[in-house]
């Protein structure tokens, strides 16, 4: 096997991996706002927020108050 081929096989596995990782969460907020994310949110930071990323890419924060439900995308 050539480091090529050994690399790229590397590179699938841990791609795989990943992509299994991920837990697509859904955030609705108390104005019945709704953001889909690509994983769970981080918990909530000292200074009371909510930090994450939708799945547009865009990094999203919250104030924790603002926050009605994070569930698991059905």
């Amino acid at each position: 096997m050539n480091i090529k081929t050994l690399g790229m096989s590397v590179a699938i596995a841990a791609s795989l991996a990943l992509a299994g990782c991920s837990t697509p969460t859904v955030v609705t907020l108390q104005n019945g706002t709704q953001y889909l994310t690509k994983d769970m949110p981080k918990t909530k930071t000292k200074d009371g927020f909510y930090e994450f990323e939708d799945i547009s890419g865009a990094k999203v924060k919250v104030r924790a108050d603002e926050v009605s439900t994070i569930r698991k995308e059905d």
